[in-house]
């Protein structure tokens, strides 16, 4: 997301509560149908004791919702806006913003994304990460889900840096401020699609179908209604960081083929493939990092 230049002020990355909806039987619809790949039979078990409002039933997807409601209060705590937080307190406390960034301060790509800009901004994009999450740490476990979150929010936040870099004249680069979680809660999107296209998976291939639609969706509309926030109609009202969604996404199509060999391998053979998966992506993604630090 960025801040509008004739303002000064930060708009929201992510307002849409469009995710896939909760049920009673177990979080988010078809969850009670999802197999517990990364956590094996005796975890599968243990989860059919736990509601969807228990942090055990999905440890990895609360972790993530704690960090982020944690961060919104402490700063709410120290001053800052409950609904129009300024973009120096946004900074002071982690924003991403290009300028801060170029100039070595590239811890901002992880912080910005645990960071929101007011009530309305943490709400929707909590709410997003607590469906999606219920539906996705059954395949992905509970790193496999820290893993997922941090990495493509970290290639939205980056994407969203070249993007300013490359469009935005250099004086002009420290008017802009993004946070928020939506480009990890796309990343999480674009991995469930192509993990739920695994027809290895236990679950009947209708089901499979119904709830990668289901995502997809949520994907589709929320792209849609943020790339119509550039329209003249919206003005200063709202703006909506279309790179650092679209960063997010990518890096989440990005990382599903290479899970999906393993996903039905066993516990041990999958973890092991994340690792690789995982750690192959950062890889990649700091030589993204070199490559826009030298675009200035």
């Amino acid at each position: 997301m960025s801040v509008n230049p004739n303002s000064e002020r930060p708009y929201t990355e992510f307002d849409a509560g469009t995710a896939p909806e909760p049920t009673s039987e177990g979080g988010a619809r078809g969850v009670e149908h999802a197999p517990d790949i990364a956590g094996g039979v005796t975890a599968k078990a243990q989860r059919r004791e736990y509601s969807e409002w228990d942090p055990r039933a999905a440890p990895g997807t609360y972790l993530l919702l704690a960090i982020n409601i944690a961060v919104f209060v402490w700063m709410t705590m120290h001053g800052v806006s409950l609904r129009d937080p300024t973009p120096d307190q946004l900074l002071h406390y982690g924003a991403n913003s290009p300028s801060h960034v170029l100039d070595g301060e590239w811890w901002r790509l992880v912080t910005a994304m645990f960071v929101h800009i007011g009530i309305v901004h943490i709400a929707t994009n909590m709410w997003c990460l607590w469906n999606l999450g219920l539906l996705g740490e059954p395949l992905l476990g509970p790193y496999g889900m820290v893993a997922v979150y941090v990495l493509t929010g970290v290639a939205g936040n980056l994407l969203s840096v070249a993007w300013d870099v490359i469009r935005v004249p250099p004086q002009y680069l420290d008017r802009f401020v993004g946070a928020g979680a939506s480009g990890a809660v796309f990343g999480i999107a674009g991995i469930l699609i192509v993990l739920l296209s695994n027809k290895e998976l236990p679950i009947p291939w209708r089901e499979l179908k119904r709830l990668r639609t289901s995502v997809a969706r949520f994907a589709g509309i929320n792209l849609v209604i943020g790339a119509s926030t550039i329209l003249p109609f919206f003005g200063n009202v709202v703006r909506i960081d279309n790179s650092a969604h679209i960063g997010g996404f990518l890096c989440g199509l990005a990382l599903g083929p290479g899970l999906i060999p393993r996903m039905t391998a066993g516990r041990v053979k999958y973890l092991a493939r994340q690792r690789v998966v995982f750690c192959g992506a950062a890889f990649v993604l700091s030589l993204v990092g070199y490559w826009v630090a030298n675009l200035r």
